[in-house]
């Protein structure tokens, strides 16, 4: 128990746990918002409004929508993102992890695609947008940076996850009389899981930042990251800020999503 101010902290207490959390929070954002504030002042530029400024015009962009484009709604642009996103998750997901559970299951074919999995990971997924985009079309383009981006993470974590697993349990597996097939699926895949979660959070985090990269590339999307560059491109900072306000929010779902099921698997696994 640690004495904070005359206030005895309990870490084994939930509730003093989720008190702590929410102070750190406020005052993390609170820091946040107040340095911004003096950058904005001591710079004294356009460029960079202040945070009731921004927040002014977040406001504004919800109410009246984006009104250099006839007053489309901020909602559209959001989908828009959000359905590349996703698209782009769902086809990094479904190659990613049959493919490092299977890369962590056999160490030949680990060793086999090593180098060229290693020549690949450096290269910045924002790098395949102009090529990706241009070569093939507006549409699968987009989706495809995106899948790029969370595909390492994915893949590198569900490896990991695999080798981790405790061999006394695949060795019992074995002394019960069960296939390789089942050792797979019924050890290795549920062990594995967490880790595969923890990839998923990174992988996420790493989408965001490609989908509005390679929405700068596809203006017929219509997404937030093109709005965010029209906007920037025509001098209405507090838009852009407010436009960034909106990415953040986007991330922070997703990835508290992706976290509140990662606590789950964890704590129904026994590992925390």
């Amino acid at each position: 128990m640690t004495d904070y101010f005359g206030f005895n902290y309990d870490k084994n207490n939930k509730h003093h746990r989720m008190i702590r959390q929410a102070l750190l929070i406020v005052v993390s954002l609170y820091g946040f918002v107040l340095l911004w504030w003096i950058v904005s002042l001591l710079a004294n530029s356009v460029a960079i409004p202040t945070p009731l400024e921004t927040w002014d015009e977040f406001v504004r962009l919800l109410r009246d929508g984006d009104v250099t484009n006839y007053g489309a709604s901020v909602w559209g642009y959001v989908g828009s993102s959000m359905t590349t996103f996703l698209e782009g998750f769902a086809v990094a997901f479904v190659i990613a992890v049959p493919l490092g559970l299977l890369l962590g299951y056999s160490k030949d074919l680990r060793d086999l695609t090593a180098p060229a999995i290693e020549v690949l990971r450096p290269i910045a997924p924002i790098a395949w947008a102009p090529i990706l985009i241009l070569s093939i079309d507006y549409v699968v383009g987009p989706v495809l940076v995106v899948a790029i981006g969370i595909f390492f993470p994915l893949l590198t974590n569900t490896i990991f996850g695999v080798q981790k697993i405790d061999r006394n349990l695949t060795d019992a597996a074995k002394t019960l009389g069960a296939k390789p097939y089942q050792i797979f699926y019924k050890v290795m895949v549920p062990s594995a899981l967490p880790y595969v979660m923890n990839g998923v959070k990174v992988g996420l985090g790493v989408g965001w930042m490609c989908i509005i990269a390679a929405e700068l590339y596809a203006p017929s999307l219509g997404g937030i990251g093109n709005f965010l560059s029209e906007q920037a491109f025509m001098g209405y900072w507090p838009s852009v800020y407010a436009a960034l306000i909106l990415i953040a929010a986007m991330g922070l779902i997703t990835t508290g999503l992706a976290e509140y099921v990662h606590k789950i698997i964890t704590r129904r696994m026994g590992m925390e």
